[in-house]
């Protein structure tokens, strides 16, 4: 996965929104290209306006599933971040009742994760979920300054980590 901060805002129910572009390919053929719509208030968490999310198949635009708005149809934004993330804590990252319902619960807010760029310490940890499918269960790990680094999905061996980072 490709994560890049672009140099383009995009104003959202009266909020300016950050895009951020990130690329899925598999086996060097892109699968899913997004702009997901961030912005960041006075006491520092930030929240989800939206992603526009194209699925690609064998080269062509399959769907834009996925895709929402905060202000369109009843979507509202969620909180992909919190700013001071507290053990238990429960919140909405995704609120369009239906079709876009991501959730995270704290789990962890001074866990320690070796992956192959290294140790850290003090990272964040979630548990994201999707209340209609309770099978659709992540383990995300953030550290400050860098942001994601690594992911597990309990009862699979499935594990997404952070393999290059450059910060401007």
């Amino acid at each position: 996965v490709e994560v890049e901060v672009l140099d383009e805002t995009r104003e959202i129910l009266g909020v300016e929104c950050v895009s951020v572009r990130d690329i899925v390919p598999i086996d060097g053929e892109v699968i899913e290209d997004t702009i997901d719509l961030y912005a960041q208030d006075d006491a520092g968490n930030v929240w989800y306006f939206g992603e526009i999310s194209f699925n690609y198949d064998d080269g062509f635009v399959e769907d834009i599933d996925g895709s929402w708005l905060a202000g369109v149809e009843g979507a509202k934004p969620g909180i992909v971040m919190l700013a001071d993330p507290v053990p238990g804590t429960t919140y909405r990252q995704e609120w369009w009742l239906g079709e876009a319902e991501d959730a995270a619960t704290v789990l962890d807010d001074d866990a320690t994760v070796t992956i192959g760029l290294g140790t850290f310490e003090h990272c964040i940890q979630t548990a994201d979920f999707l209340p209609p499918e309770p099978d659709a269960l992540e383990h995300k790990f953030y550290v400050a300054g860098i942001g994601f680094i690594y992911e597990t999905k309990p009862g699979t061996p499935e594990t997404l980590e952070l393999v290059e980072y450059t910060i401007p």
